[in-house]
């Protein structure tokens, strides 16, 4: 019995892997550019900030500066606050710390500070055109429990794109999404819960003040994430906070439409792991948090819960922490019901996912010790679980062990149509009639698996964050075991995101046209032919999941 709570608990948590720009005058992050960010001399490795001047790394092709402050070392569940200024240049060769977070699936290191609120600049050498760069911010996976900006690098994506990319921590876990009425108010300036979205509207105000001392236009930010970056850029997209700060929005097999996310054995995971949660829940599950790390009392909570340690809070952040919607704050509304209402920022937005997605939860469930699906009858009994007896035989018809290669693909296919793909539909349905919008798929099959992690006992396909070896130099993958081919797609992907952050439109020369709007989706894949389009929706049965 105990093993089988592990593996729930074990479940839960890589339910939520992930893969997988200062505060303004009145704290929103909102004001104009600040006069003190003056430009850099001759793409020189000193750059004057806001709140003081950096020195970071110049190479061949780029500059880098990281660990750059964008707020001060927040008060624990609070929202983040102006970094005080420095006057003597402050080194920035190295990265800031990573948010407090428990070991992760990818690699991602332990860390217990919560001194984090750091982010990473990366500029080509010198423009080519010498004119202000377009900035792209990039907001991380990881379920909302794991990961730091500097985990991916750049350079590449800046080099080639003519871009400035700005990689950002946020708070994770219990420390950046913990809702408990009793937290609310004080040093929090909204309801809690959203601390984390706090953090990145705040970096956000930083590039908006800032971007032009790195040579960027402060009114051309593009922000993009994957996984539970793309779930906070999808997120982001609905929040009044947000407004103005970004002018693009990428978002990555993180649609915040998801819905019916699976458990471990099928069954309907109860906390969502990684997706947005209703206050009411968010509240129960933030009022058995507290009175489990003993502070149960309403009255005291707030302060018993800032009075622990970080290791002991650690205990409790490994799953279930995400966004939280409705009763104000942040997020008003829920954002699915805010994009199918028309409540977001009218801005271009590129979305889609790889193709199969699932497969990364799965592997990583087997990896940590729940059994693999044995036979049929398994595979059954976990269909029936996670639609119910009754809707399970159409399930099964439309998803037969026998087109699979084995239960774990089938089971993969099924849940990547049911969650990812209908939920993709359903943003692009509801961005495409109101702004311009392009949805790709990416479908290398071939993908390398993650580094220094085993891979399962079935094909891992175009899993989960399996493009992110394609786009950054990052810990969870080794790029050198990219194809030539597959260098040629990356080179694709980087001229795509590039342009789309430039201009609102992806396409351009040299580049198979990318169609916007519409079902038709642009598929990412090596060789010839590899690009292309197809009815998104048929081929992963849309409508078939939105009848059942």
């Amino acid at each position: 019995m105990d093993t089988y709570r592990k593996r729930r608990a074990w479940g839960r948590s890589l339910a939520a892997i992930g893969g997988v720009a200062a505060i303004g005058l009145a704290g929103t992050g909102l004001d104009g550019v600040a006069a003190a960010a003056a430009p850099a001399a001759g793409g020189g490795s000193l750059v004057v900030t806001d709140k003081g001047p950096v020195r970071g790394t110049v190479s061949a092709d780029t500059r880098e500066f990281l660990g750059v402050p964008y707020a001060a070392p927040p008060v624990r569940w609070g929202s983040p606050q102006a970094a005080k200024p420095w006057s003597s240049p402050r080194d920035a060769t190295k990265p800031g710390n990573a948010c407090a977070q428990n070991a992760g699936f990818f690699g991602e290191k332990a860390s217990d500070s919560e001194d984090c609120l750091y982010l990473n600049v990366t500029t080509p050498r010198r423009s080519a055109k010498g004119k202000r760069l377009p900035v792209m911010v990039w907001i991380h996976g990881s379920g909302f429990r794991n990961g730091s900006g500097a985990l991916y690098r750049p350079a590449r994506m800046a080099a080639r794109g003519d871009v400035i990319v700005v990689t950002v921590n946020y708070r994770l876990g219990i420390f950046g999404f913990l809702d408990h009425p009793s937290l609310d108010g004080g040093p929090a300036r909204n309801r809690s819960g959203n601390f984390g979205l706090e953090d990145q509207q705040a970096a956000l105000g930083w590039v908006r003040r800032n971007a032009a001392a790195f040579g960027g236009d402060a009114r051309n930010v593009t922000v993009f994430g994957e996984s539970a970056g793309g779930v906070s850029t999808c997120s982001q997209l609905t929040a009044p906070g947000a407004a103005g700060l970004f002018q693009r929005a990428i978002v990555q097999s993180g649609p915040c439409t998801v819905e019916n996310w699976p458990d471990w054995d099928g069954t309907l995971e109860p906390s969502g792991a990684w997706l947005p949660r209703p206050r009411g829940k968010a509240e129960r599950q933030g009022q058995a948090v507290a009175a489990k790390l003993g502070c149960p009392a309403p009255a005291t909570a707030a302060a018993c819960l800032r009075a622990l340690p970080t290791s002991k809070l650690l205990k409790e952040s490994e799953y279930g922490f995400a966004p939280v919607y409705g009763g104000g704050g942040v997020l008003p509304y829920s954002p699915k019901r805010a994009l199918l209402d028309g409540r977001f920022a009218k801005v271009p937005v590129m979305y889609g996912m790889t193709r199969d997605e699932y497969r990364t939860f799965e592997a990583a469930q087997q990896l940590m010790g729940v059994p693999p699906l044995a036979d049929e009858a398994e595979y059954a009994a976990r269909v029936r679980a996670y639609v119910g007896a009754e809707k399970a035989p159409k399930v099964l018809a439309r998803y037969p062990l026998r087109d699979y290669g084995s239960p774990s693909e089938a089971w993969s296919a099924l849940v990547t149509d049911a969650t990812f793909a209908r939920s993709v539909t359903d943003l692009g349905r509801s961005a495409a009639s109101r702004v311009p919008a392009y949805a790709y798929e990416f479908a290398d099959a071939e993908s390398p698996w993650v580094a220094n992690v085993r891979r399962p006992g079935f094909p891992t396909g175009a899993f989960h964050a399996a493009e992110l070896q394609y786009q950054f130099e990052t810990d969870y993958f080794d790029e050198s075991r990219l194809s030539a081919a597959q260098r040629n797609l990356a080179d694709q992907m980087t001229g795509y995101w590039t342009r789309f952050a430039r201009t609102g439109d992806p396409n351009g020369a040299g580049a198979p046209t990318w169609r916007e709007g519409g079902n038709a989706t642009q598929v990412l894949a090596p060789g010839e032919g590899g690009i292309r389009r197809i009815d998104f929706a048929k081929e992963h049965g849309y409508t078939f999941w939105k009848n059942l």
